[in-house]
């Protein structure tokens, strides 16, 4: 087994991001190759670690993953010198109901796969508490092992000594301590991260972070530190939407687990990118056309114009499955309205009309039985996914996908749509991410 480390926090905002950019920079600089990992349903962070590492960060997601699926994940890393995963919100932070392995707490990740915890500890604005904090975390849970701490946001040598004096005391190893640097802080938007692609100076991000790392942090105790707990990893099965795949990619429709996309070609489907944006169309030979979720609703007078890419997304629909998630569902429907309040048409293959001009956030992991038929799963499937998005349904005139709840089994009333187009073609739409199913 190849050892590993979990790069976790108190809580979010800490820098875990940059600091596991610099990590992998820094190791891949040296010669390593390091495989990265995700925790929880994140759709931006692995497109960084891929732009640090040179390998496709995954997904693992201890609520939605079964077990088999989850510990069947770690084949990815075959060839690698060692396992770095970024933790999601606070080490301990999950939902209240536990899923099919875990309740998605990064914790509960480490625990299962045997890696070390670093924690990034935010010090601004304290000193000694700051051990507190982490003795705290150290403590909280048996079974989680805190292999160190990295300090990020240090303001003098006096504030580190002062830091360092509180870890010493609470018999904490330090790992390395980074100086505020402001340059290297990573721009966010309403959904979290900006995407990896559009970010034009990525690489000089990561050249800065990877030496900031290489300069600040022990990597020699770090990657001694890395450990992991033998799991049975056979390849992990999933059942593709058919086997040549039309996937909207660009930056408008990116949001799309890494895991799918490898569990689609390894079972020996062909995946066929076309980018709406560019005004393009499904191949017309594909079996099924997949649009992912992303970010539409900023690009909602480029696709309303797309007039190439909607009438050949509509002639596929006539006779075959299209399925769409979030992003991709509301460009299936017959218009998006902005922020502005500016109404954008859109495909047209189900009556779903979303408005952003009103924000409110939905957010949480989701369980679907589905009620009809969605491409790749029949009717009566149990689908695990995750939501997020701010947008408001003004009209949802379709037959609904699924019976959908969220983590606690709370009914949700975004069920997802049906339509059955009149040359037989099925076209499905989703709020939510798909992850795995049960």
């Amino acid at each position: 087994m190849i050892p590993g480390l979990l790069i976790a926090a108190p809580a979010s905002g800490t820098g875990k991001t940059t600091v596991m950019l610099g990590l992998l920079g820094a190791l891949r600089d040296r010669g390593l190759k390091v495989q990265p990992f995700k925790n929880g349903p994140d759709y931006i962070d692995p497109a960084f670690h891929r732009a640090a590492s040179g390998r496709f960060s995954f997904n693992l997601d201890t609520w939605a993953m079964p077990p088999v699926m989850l510990d069947g994940m770690l084949t990815v890393a075959d060839g690698a010198d060692l396992v770095l995963a970024e933790g999601s919100m606070g080490l301990f932070d999950g939902v209240a109901a536990p899923g099919a392995t875990g309740n998605g707490a990064s914790a509960d990740l480490a625990q299962r796969m045997g890696w070390p915890v670093v924690l990034v500890i935010d010090a601004s604005g304290q000193a000694q508490t700051a051990a507190a904090v982490a003795q705290g975390l150290v403590r909280f849970r048996p079974g989680v092992r805190v292999a160190g701490v990295i300090l990020n946001r240090v303001a003098s040598p006096r504030h580190e000594a002062l830091i360092r004096d509180g870890m010493a005391e609470a018999g904490l190893i330090v790992l390395g301590v980074l100086p505020k640097r402001a340059a290297i802080a990573m721009p966010e938007r309403h959904l979290g991260l900006v995407q990896a692609e559009e970010q034009p100076a990525l690489q000089a991000l990561i050249a800065e972070a990877s030496q900031l790392v290489r300069d600040c942090v022990d990597l020699d105790a770090l990657i001694a530190a890395a450990a992991t707990t033998a799991q049975q990893t056979l390849s992990a099965r999933i059942i593709p939407p058919g086997q040549r795949i039309a996937l909207a990619r660009d930056v408008a429709f990116s949001f799309v687990y890494p895991h799918l996309l490898h569990g689609w070609r390894a079972a020996g489907a062909e995946v066929l990118p076309f980018s709406p944006l560019a005004d393009q169309s499904p191949d017309a030979t594909a079996d099924v056309c997949w649009l992912p979720g992303g970010y539409p609703e900023l690009h909602g007078a480029t696709l309303a114009g797309a007039d190439r890419f909607r009438t050949g997304l509509r002639a596929f629909a006539a006779t075959k499955p299209v399925h769409g998630e979030c992003g991709g569902y509301m460009a299936m429907g017959e218009a998006i309205v902005d922020k502005d309040g500016v109404r954008h048409q859109m495909a047209g293959l189900l009556g779903l009309v979303t408005s952003y001009e009103k924000r409110k956030m939905h957010l949480g992991y989701r369980s679907a039985t589905l009620a009809q038929a969605m491409p790749g799963h029949p009717v009566g499937s149990l689908l695990r996914g995750h939501e997020f998005h701010y947008s408001t349904i003004l009209t949802q005139p379709d037959a609904p996908l699924a019976k959908v709840s969220d983590a606690t089994g709370t009914a949700v009333a975004e069920t997802g749509s049906t339509r059955l187009q009149p040359g037989g073609g099925l076209s499905t739409g989703t709020f939510f991410h798909l992850i795995a199913s049960a």
